[in-house]
């Protein structure tokens, strides 16, 4: 389905282009190679940081936190107890197996949760608070017994406190203060004294990021590939065309690269959208940034009704999705969309919420990648293991048929392992 613009957005551009995918490898191979060594003169080079030791001490920590406002300290631990009690009740719904399938044939699976993370916090625009939060907190909540915390330098400043703050109290481990590639490759190729080598990395951050993590994904595992952050907003005419223009620039100010869109169900709806969102660039804060990703990024489709919408939003897979429509039918909505990374329903839920600590995570899918995975969430941290036990009635029920599939396979030693089981127990009376 072809879309209707009133407003269309400029066509989609590379984030890694094969000179960064280039440069990323480049400097990876030679962390790999050169150890610690390779990370400090990178440090110094991208962030004019070399401190004797990266790991971030309890004293640092302790005076950061020491400097941070008690109301801000609330308002922090507000959020981390929404997104803990979010995810330990997604925890709640995760539950281990064991069945027999069969006489003497007993299958299950066991829930183990992965044994060191490292958790990359992006700090370079904005210290980006909440994302401890999302990765370090769901993490300890799964259970993950060393989550590493990074987070690139102010320059000569070392870390934002608060966010030095927010880390330890999402429950830290240990806390770097390295950026962008060479945290990751650090973290990764375990290079940092004290440290083991973490099995995955988890955490947003810019075009460099985002490439390293696709380029380490194998040695270890991540969450997902994210983009620009993408917000797309359902609109009809009980919205509020203020509101939805000052959610759409709220997502844009992101950066200049972050797509914000409107399917406005109507013509009326999307004129008044694009009128509200003109106005609001006026007086907006930080419109020499949201203003540059709505003009670039923008877009306003016009749909006819309820149905075209929801299959445009889902054809657009965005990683948020707001539906600012009539109450009545939220739960029609609900039930019907199905390609998106997070949902707000009604217009009291913006994504501001998820973002920074209604409960749900906010490392989500961009990019169309809704369409085949969901976010990060406490599940993501936990390993489904299966195993198997068998009696010899087991092996007499499975024994023929997984010999005789291996044969057709051309398999004869797999086919052999059921056999000589077979056989010996046909030499013993059942």
């Amino acid at each position: 389905m072809q879309p209707r613009y009133l407003k269309e957005p400029n066509p989609p551009t590379t984030e890694a282009t094969e000179e960064l995918r280039t440069r990323v490898s480049e400097i990876l191979r030679e962390i790999e190679c050169g150890g610690l060594d390779a990370v400090r003169r990178y440090s110094r080079e991208f962030d004019h940081w070399e401190p004797a030791d990266f790991v971030v001490s309890d004293e640092e920590i302790e005076r950061a936190a020491a400097g941070v406002d008690d109301t801000l300290k609330e308002h922090i631990a507000f959020a981390q107890n929404q997104v803990r009690t979010f995810a330990q009740a997604q925890r709640g719904t995760l539950s281990e197996l064991e069945v027999e399938v069969g006489p003497g044939v007993v299958v299950g699976h066991r829930l183990i949760p992965i044994n060191a993370v490292g958790a990359y916090v992006p700090g370079g625009r904005y210290p980006m608070l909440a994302s401890s939060f999302m990765t370090v907190l769901v993490a300890k909540v799964a259970g993950v017994r060393q989550v590493v915390a990074c987070a690139p330098p102010q320059r000569e400043q070392g870390m934002h406190p608060t966010m030095l703050y927010a880390m330890r109290t999402s429950g830290a481990d240990a806390v770097l203060c390295l950026g962008g590639i060479q945290g990751l490759a650090a973290m990764a190729f375990g290079l940092i004294d004290g440290l083991e080598p973490v099995d995955m990395l988890v955490g947003a951050g810019n075009a460099y990021v985002a490439e390293a993590k696709r380029q380490l994904f194998g040695r270890v595992g991540i969450d997902l590939l994210a983009g620009p952050t993408e917000v797309l907003v359902i609109a009809d005419s009980s919205a509020d065309p203020r509101l939805v223009a000052t959610d759409l620039l709220g997502q844009a100010e992101h950066g200049p690269n972050s797509p914000a869109g409107c399917i406005a169900i109507g013509e009326d709806v999307a004129r008044a959208v694009q009128a509200e969102v003109e106005n609001l660039l006026q007086t907006f804060p930080t419109a020499d940034v949201a203003g540059r990703a709505w003009s670039n990024h923008g877009l306003i489709a016009i749909a006819e009704d309820d149905q075209e919408a929801v299959a445009l939003a889902d054809a657009a897979a965005d990683e948020h999705l707001e539906v600012q429509v009539a109450e009545e039918k939220l739960d029609w909505y609900l039930e019907r969309l199905s390609n998106y990374g997070s949902l707000f329903l009604g217009e009291q839920a913006t994504v501001a919420y998820g973002d920074k600590g209604v409960g749900t995570n906010h490392v989500l899918p961009t990019s169309r990648a809704a369409r085949y995975t969901g976010g990060l969430w406490v599940g993501k941290f936990l390993k489904t293991c299966t195993y198997q036990r068998l009696t010899p009635e087991g092996t007499r029920l499975v024994a023929p048929a997984i010999a005789a599939i291996s044969h057709e396979e051309h398999f004869a030693g797999h086919a052999l392992t059921a056999e000589v089981r077979l056989a010996r127990l046909s030499a013993t009376p059942a």
